[in-house]
Protein backbone atom coordinates (compact mmCIF):
# COMPACT_ATOMS: atom_id res chain seq x y z
CA UNK A 1 0.00 0.00 0.00
CA UNK A 2 1.68 3.65 -1.34
CA UNK A 3 0.97 5.98 2.05
CA UNK A 4 0.46 8.72 -0.51
CA UNK A 5 -3.20 7.57 -0.66
CA UNK A 6 -3.19 8.15 3.39
CA UNK A 7 -2.43 11.91 3.19
CA UNK A 8 -6.20 12.93 3.34
CA UNK A 9 -6.87 9.90 5.92
CA UNK A 10 -4.17 8.89 7.74
CA UNK A 11 -6.43 8.41 10.99
CA UNK A 12 -6.73 4.66 9.01
CA UNK A 13 -3.34 4.05 10.21
CA UNK A 14 -1.82 4.48 13.79
CA UNK A 15 1.89 4.89 12.99
CA UNK A 16 0.81 7.41 9.92
CA UNK A 17 -1.44 9.70 12.08
CA UNK A 18 1.95 10.24 14.01
CA UNK A 19 3.95 11.01 10.88
CA UNK A 20 1.51 13.34 9.83
CA UNK A 21 1.26 15.25 13.04
CA UNK A 22 5.39 16.25 12.33
CA UNK A 23 5.92 20.02 11.79
CA UNK A 24 6.82 20.67 7.80
CA UNK A 25 9.70 20.20 7.04
CA UNK A 26 10.83 18.52 10.23
CA UNK A 27 13.30 15.76 11.21
CA UNK A 28 12.48 11.83 11.92
CA UNK A 29 14.84 9.45 13.34
CA UNK A 30 13.56 6.13 12.78
CA UNK A 31 15.50 3.71 15.61
CA UNK A 32 15.70 -0.03 14.13
CA UNK A 33 15.19 0.91 11.05
CA UNK A 34 15.81 -2.63 9.62
CA UNK A 35 14.88 -3.34 5.69
CA UNK A 36 13.91 0.40 5.64
CA UNK A 37 9.82 -0.61 4.44
CA UNK A 38 8.27 1.36 7.12
CA UNK A 39 10.55 4.45 6.43
CA UNK A 40 9.39 4.34 2.48
CA UNK A 41 6.12 4.41 3.86
CA UNK A 42 7.21 7.72 5.82
CA UNK A 43 8.16 8.95 2.89
CA UNK A 44 5.35 8.48 0.73
CA UNK A 45 3.22 10.21 3.30
CA UNK A 46 5.68 12.67 4.00
CA UNK A 47 8.03 13.48 1.28
CA UNK A 48 9.07 16.83 3.07
CA UNK A 49 10.61 15.20 6.13
CA UNK A 50 14.07 14.85 6.57
CA UNK A 51 14.53 11.45 7.47
CA UNK A 52 17.47 9.34 9.41
CA UNK A 53 18.07 5.61 10.58
CA UNK A 54 19.62 3.53 12.93
CA UNK A 55 19.90 0.15 13.10
CA UNK A 56 22.22 -2.89 14.08
CA UNK A 57 22.53 -4.34 11.24
CA UNK A 58 19.86 -2.83 8.60
CA UNK A 59 19.80 -2.39 5.03
CA UNK A 60 20.33 1.21 3.71
CA UNK A 61 20.62 0.35 0.04
CA UNK A 62 16.90 0.24 0.42
CA UNK A 63 16.04 3.21 2.30
CA UNK A 64 14.12 6.57 0.86
CA UNK A 65 16.95 9.11 -0.88
CA UNK A 66 18.36 11.06 1.14
CA UNK A 67 18.19 9.40 4.62
CA UNK A 68 20.91 9.26 6.61
CA UNK A 69 21.93 6.30 8.14
CA UNK A 70 24.22 5.11 11.20
CA UNK A 71 24.77 1.61 12.08
CA UNK A 72 24.78 0.85 16.18
CA UNK A 73 24.40 -0.88 19.05
CA UNK A 74 21.23 1.38 21.30
CA UNK A 75 22.46 -1.09 24.51
CA UNK A 76 26.17 0.08 23.94
CA UNK A 77 26.96 3.45 22.33
CA UNK A 78 25.31 6.83 21.88
CA UNK A 79 23.77 8.06 18.46
CA UNK A 80 25.77 10.86 16.67
CA UNK A 81 23.33 13.15 16.10
CA UNK A 82 23.08 16.38 18.11
CA UNK A 83 21.11 17.53 20.89
CA UNK A 84 17.50 18.18 20.74
CA UNK A 85 18.43 17.63 16.50
CA UNK A 86 15.24 15.24 15.85
CA UNK A 87 11.18 16.53 15.65
CA UNK A 88 9.87 13.09 15.85
CA UNK A 89 11.24 9.56 16.85
CA UNK A 90 9.97 6.36 15.83
CA UNK A 91 10.99 3.19 17.37
CA UNK A 92 8.99 0.70 16.63
CA UNK A 93 9.27 -3.62 16.97
CA UNK A 94 12.64 -3.24 18.67
CA UNK A 95 12.27 -3.22 22.36
CA UNK A 96 11.12 -7.02 22.23
CA UNK A 97 14.27 -7.55 21.58
CA UNK A 98 16.64 -5.74 24.04
CA UNK A 99 17.40 -6.88 27.18
CA UNK A 100 18.47 -2.97 28.68
CA UNK A 101 16.49 -0.31 27.76
CA UNK A 102 18.11 2.16 29.73
CA UNK A 103 20.65 4.01 26.68
CA UNK A 104 17.31 3.66 23.78
CA UNK A 105 15.61 6.40 26.24
CA UNK A 106 18.27 8.18 27.67
CA UNK A 107 19.29 8.79 24.19
CA UNK A 108 15.80 9.48 22.03
CA UNK A 109 15.64 12.08 25.68
CA UNK A 110 18.37 13.84 24.29
CA UNK A 111 17.46 13.92 20.46
CA UNK A 112 14.39 15.33 21.06
CA UNK A 113 13.93 18.70 20.97
CA UNK A 114 11.42 20.14 23.30
CA UNK A 115 7.58 19.58 22.67
CA UNK A 116 9.00 16.59 20.39
CA UNK A 117 7.61 13.06 20.22
CA UNK A 118 8.36 9.44 20.06
CA UNK A 119 6.08 7.17 19.08
CA UNK A 120 7.23 3.29 20.48
CA UNK A 121 5.05 -0.15 19.25
CA UNK A 122 5.76 -3.53 20.58
CA UNK A 123 3.73 -6.45 20.55
CA UNK A 124 0.99 -6.37 22.80
CA UNK A 125 1.19 -8.78 25.90
CA UNK A 126 -1.84 -10.76 24.74
CA UNK A 127 0.12 -12.28 21.88
CA UNK A 128 1.38 -14.28 24.19
CA UNK A 129 -1.75 -16.15 24.69
CA UNK A 130 -2.21 -16.81 20.79
CA UNK A 131 -2.03 -20.20 19.11
CA UNK A 132 0.35 -20.39 16.15
CA UNK A 133 -1.77 -21.25 12.63
CA UNK A 134 -0.51 -25.03 11.30
CA UNK A 135 1.29 -24.37 8.04
CA UNK A 136 1.15 -20.13 8.94
CA UNK A 137 4.69 -19.04 8.85
CA UNK A 138 4.62 -15.74 10.29
CA UNK A 139 4.77 -14.53 14.04
CA UNK A 140 1.58 -14.93 15.83
CA UNK A 141 2.11 -16.28 19.52
CA UNK A 142 4.93 -13.79 20.61
CA UNK A 143 7.38 -16.58 20.92
CA UNK A 144 7.46 -17.27 17.44
CA UNK A 145 9.89 -15.30 17.09
CA UNK A 146 12.84 -16.47 18.40
CA UNK A 147 14.82 -13.34 19.12
CA UNK A 148 11.98 -11.95 21.03
CA UNK A 149 13.53 -11.78 24.60
CA UNK A 150 10.33 -10.40 26.66
CA UNK A 151 7.10 -8.73 25.89
CA UNK A 152 7.41 -4.70 26.78
CA UNK A 153 3.42 -3.31 27.84
CA UNK A 154 3.09 0.25 27.54
CA UNK A 155 3.07 0.59 30.62
CA UNK A 156 6.62 -0.31 31.62
CA UNK A 157 7.36 1.77 28.54
CA UNK A 158 5.61 4.41 30.57
CA UNK A 159 7.30 4.26 33.39
CA UNK A 160 10.66 4.62 32.11
CA UNK A 161 9.94 7.10 30.18
CA UNK A 162 8.93 9.97 32.75
CA UNK A 163 12.54 9.84 34.44
CA UNK A 164 14.10 11.24 31.36
CA UNK A 165 11.80 13.55 31.07
CA UNK A 166 9.39 12.00 28.14
CA UNK A 167 5.78 12.50 29.33
CA UNK A 168 3.10 10.10 27.91
CA UNK A 169 0.47 11.35 25.63
CA UNK A 170 -1.34 8.75 24.39
CA UNK A 171 -1.33 4.66 23.86
CA UNK A 172 -3.23 2.14 22.66
CA UNK A 173 -3.63 -0.56 19.98
CA UNK A 174 -1.90 -0.23 16.73
CA UNK A 175 -4.02 -0.65 13.54
CA UNK A 176 -4.58 -0.30 10.01
CA UNK A 177 -8.48 -0.37 9.46
CA UNK A 178 -7.98 -1.01 6.07
CA UNK A 179 -5.95 -3.96 6.66
CA UNK A 180 -8.39 -5.13 9.31
CA UNK A 181 -11.23 -5.07 7.00
CA UNK A 182 -9.24 -6.87 5.12
CA UNK A 183 -9.40 -9.79 7.14
CA UNK A 184 -12.39 -11.42 6.24
CA UNK A 185 -11.45 -11.48 2.38
CA UNK A 186 -8.52 -13.05 3.57
CA UNK A 187 -9.94 -15.37 5.75
CA UNK A 188 -10.20 -18.58 3.28
CA UNK A 189 -7.03 -17.60 1.34
CA UNK A 190 -3.73 -19.15 1.33
CA UNK A 191 -0.96 -18.12 3.83
CA UNK A 192 0.72 -14.94 2.55
CA UNK A 193 2.14 -11.62 3.88
CA UNK A 194 -1.45 -9.94 2.94
CA UNK A 195 -3.52 -12.30 4.70
CA UNK A 196 -0.85 -12.03 8.04
CA UNK A 197 -0.61 -7.88 7.47
CA UNK A 198 -5.09 -8.09 7.63
CA UNK A 199 -4.89 -10.95 10.69
CA UNK A 200 -2.29 -9.04 12.77
CA UNK A 201 -4.28 -5.50 11.81
CA UNK A 202 -8.08 -7.28 13.05
CA UNK A 203 -6.34 -9.45 15.91
CA UNK A 204 -4.46 -5.78 17.42
CA UNK A 205 -1.49 -7.74 17.50
CA UNK A 206 0.58 -4.14 18.72
CA UNK A 207 0.69 -2.02 21.10
CA UNK A 208 1.97 1.82 20.96
CA UNK A 209 3.12 4.67 23.27
CA UNK A 210 3.48 8.50 22.19
CA UNK A 211 5.87 10.28 24.95
CA UNK A 212 6.40 14.21 24.22
CA UNK A 213 9.58 15.45 24.89
CA UNK A 214 9.02 18.21 27.93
Amino acid sequence: MNWHHLRRASWLDTRARFVAGVRPGGTLLDIGSANGETLSHFAELRPDLKLFATDLAGEPEKYPAGCQFHRGDLQRTRLPWPDASMDAITCMHLVEHLTDLTLLFQETARLLRPGGRIYFETPHPKTLLYSSPVKFPFTVNFYDDASHVRPVPIGVLAQLARPVGLEPVAGGTARNWLFAAAWPVYFFGRPSRKKYTALINWLGWSAYLIARRS
